[in-house]
Formats: structure tokens, C-alpha cells, sequence
């Protein structure tokens, strides 16, 4: 008996000397890691209450409409039975189909179009008007604070590799989440950027890894910068934000408006359906062309993601001519296949009229000249 009390008293110290090494890891991890970013000055928060989407008294930006988070017990223990359940269809039976670029492509073009490549999920590299643009340049393999603890990859490598990218004018970020804003391809980009652009903000990251605060212009909802021929606006979107465990909403989420004197884009960013999409359709639309979230959803999120069927109607509200459905085609991030996304929101689409787009990864889609729009995932799915 005795021995065996002593064996017991052993295990016990072992177990919670094993969870206090792991919560000391994990404090070290958060409190020494570079991946989650700069934090604002008293100067930054000053500004940010009086940007009108700001609580003080919280320390957090507000959507512009009541956007609740919360989930009771029923609603975490059915998560959890369905993260451990799985579904299927959750990934592509192989590695996804990738065209490749070079930069001698995208530097030696002779043509004038408006050239539009998707990296997969919602990161883009736009050729416009001379100038090489980046959105949401998440060009890593993890959407995560490290490996350990994200999906991989639905590809083995990208169109072109971030060393191999010529000289980028700009970047727009639409908010600081891990699947949007990726350090280590910071590391990379930073050097051969122009100027980032962000929300309120999410430019504190940038300058914590080492870009230089010149090279950095943060935004509020609705303003505007004039840059080379173009008109870059920060438009509303019904998200969240936040990279660690005590920092949710400390910085801005947005969409982008990209315009210049003949077309006008749309970048939607993430964010639930609401009225900001017919603000900004009224204000801006109609655009050649909308990016619109489509992916990683679930009804019990719904708030801050859209359903496919909703991110047609919002496409519709912004008064686009042509949408292309994002945030899918990379990562699985959600409960549901990795194809539902095309696969309920193109055939909607087309009923309504609404002409759509879907490129494979690196497939140029060549502004009002060549759409591509065959549904290449049926050769990947499981």
C-alpha cells in the first residue's frame, strides 16, 4: 500500500510538472515570439477612440452593427463533437494544381490588362495600371502562431516564391489574422515593398518586424489615399481581430476599394453579411470586379462569416459585374468541405446572372478579357 501511494505521489508530480512546463513554454512563447506582433502607442489609442469605431473604456474597435461572439456550453460542446467527428471531403485527395509565374512574366509583360493571380484562400498578387500590388500576402504553409498548431497547405509550393516576386509598390492588409497577415512572409516582402497599407492599427505588427514606419499608412473606415493613378479606400467589413490571447479587437478589420481611372476593384476581406456591402456598392460600385469571402463559415459564426449564399447577395449589394469567390482553396479552417464554398455559391450566381471566376492557383484572370471559370476542383476532390 505504501508503495503505492509513493508511486501515486510520484505520477502526481510528474503530471503537474509536465503542465507547468508546458504553461511556463506556452507564457514564454506568447510573451517572447515575435509572430504576435507590435502593440499601440498612447498616442495610436488616442486616435483610434477618435475614429468613431473605438470603445475606450474596453480597449476595442466595435463593428458598425451589434456582431455577438459569444457561445453558450451547447454551442462549444457541439463544436468540439464535430471537430472530433471530422467531415469529410476536407481536404483535396492530392495536392492542388498550381500554374507557375516568374518574374521576368511580370516584369516583361507587354500588355496593359489588369492581371489578377490567386496564391489560394484570400492572398493575391494584382498587376494594375504598372504597379504590383499584394493583398493579404499570407504566403507562408501555416496559418498559425507556429506550425504546431495550424493546417497545412492545400499546395506544395505557390505560383511564384516571395524571393523570387520583383519589386512590390504596395500591400494591403484587411486585417492582422494568421491566415491574412503572416510573419515570415513579412520577413521576406519587407524589403522589396513600397508601402503597406492596414486598418487602424495592424500596422503596429509591421513596424514591431522591422518595416520601416515611413513604409507604413494606417487607415480608418472610409478614408482614402491618392498614390500613383490610384485611389485606395478603407471600407468597412463585420469581422474581429487579434493575434494572441488577450488582444482580441485591439486592432481594425476593413475591406479595400482599389480604383483608378478606368476599372474598380473590390477586395472584401472577411466579414459577415451586413449593410456596410450596399454602403459601399452605393459609394463605390459598381466594380469590375469583386473578391468576395467565401469559406471557413459555419452557422454557429455566421456573424462574422458568411454563408456562400449571403456572399452572393453581397457581391450583388456592392454591385459587382464580376465575382470571384476567396478564402477557400488552401486551408481547411472550418467544418465544411473545402469545396462547399464554389460549390453553393457559383450555381447561385449564375442563376442571378452574376458572371463569376475561379482560377486555379496562379491562373492569370485577365481584367475584361479572360475570365477563367471551369470548375478545376472536380479533379481533386476525394
Amino acid at each position: 500500500m505504501k508503495k503505492l501511494k509513493k508511486l501515486g505521489k510520484i505520477m502526481l508530480i510528474g503530471i503537474v510538472s509536465a503542465l507547468a512546463l508546458i504553461g511556463v513554454g506556452g507564457f514564454l512563447f506568447i510573451k517572447m515570439s515575435p509572430q504576435f506582433g507590435g502593440k499601440p502607442s498612447p498616442e495610436q489609442v488616442t486616435r483610434y477612440v477618435q475614429s468613431g469605431h473605438y470603445e475606450k473604456e474596453k480597449g476595442v474597435f466595435v463593428n458598425l452593427i451589434p456582431t455577438a461572439m459569444d457561445m453558450d456550453f451547447g454551442t462549444v460542446m457541439s463544436l468540439l463533437r464535430d471537430y472530433w467527428n471530422g467531415i469529410p471531403n476536407k481536404k483535396p485527395k492530392g495536392p492542388l494544381p498550381v500554374e507557375k509565374i516568374d518574374s521576368l512574366e511580370i516584369v516583361q509583360k507587354t500588355d496593359t490588362l489588369t492581371r489578377l493571380t490567386w496564391f489560394g484562400h484570400s492572398a493575391f498578387l494584382l498587376e494594375m495600371q504598372g504597379k504590383n500590388i499584394l493583398l493579404d500576402p499570407m504566403l507562408g504553409d501555416s496559418p498559425a502562431p507556429h506550425p504546431t498548431f495550424g493546417t497545412s497547405r492545400f499546395t506544395k509550393e505557390l505560383p511564384i516564391a516571395i524571393e523570387q516576386l520583383p519589386y512590390i509598390d504596395f500591400v494591403l492588409f484587411s486585417h492582422d489574422h494568421y491566415d491574412h497577415l503572416d510573419y515570415g512572409s513579412i520577413q521576406k516582402l519587407k524589403d522589396k515593398v513600397g508601402h503597406f497599407y492596414t486598418p487602424l492599427g495592424v500596422g503596429n505588427h509591421l513596424i514591431a518586424w522591422g518595416v520601416a514606419p515611413e513604409k507604413v499608412t494606417e487607415l480608418n473606415w472610409w478614408d482614402e489615399v491618392q498614390v500613383e493613378g490610384f485611389t485606395l479606400a478603407c471600407t468597412p467589413s463585420r469581422h474581429f481581430s487579434g493575434r494572441g490571447l488577450t488582444d482580441r479587437n485591439s486592432t481594425l478589420w476593413s475591406s479595400w476599394v482599389i480604383l483608378t481611372e478606368k476599372e474598380r476593384i473590390y477586395f472584401s476581406g472577411d466579414s459577415g453579411y451586413g449593410p456596410h456591402f450596399k454602403t459601399i456598392g452605393e459609394k463605390y460600385g459598381p466594380f469590375d470586379l469583386a473578391m468576395m469571402e467565401c469559406g471557413q463559415y459555419d452557422t454557429r459564426w455566421q456573424n462574422i462569416h458568411m454563408m456562400p449564399e449571403e456572399t452572393v447577395q453581397a457581391a450583388q449589394d456592392v454591385q459587382a459585374k464580376l465575382m470571384m469567390p476567396i478564402h477557400w482553396g488552401a486551408f481547411t479552417l472550418s467544418l465544411h468541405s473545402w469545396t462547399d464554398p464554389v460549390e453553393r455559391a457559383i450555381p447561385l450566381a449564375k442563376s442571378r446572372g452574376l458572371a463569376t471566376a475561379t482560377p486555379k492557383i496562379g491562373e492569370a484572370l485577365l481584367l475584361n478579357h479572360r475570365i477563367p471559370n471551369t470548375p478545376w476542383w472536380e479533379s481533386v476532390k476525394p
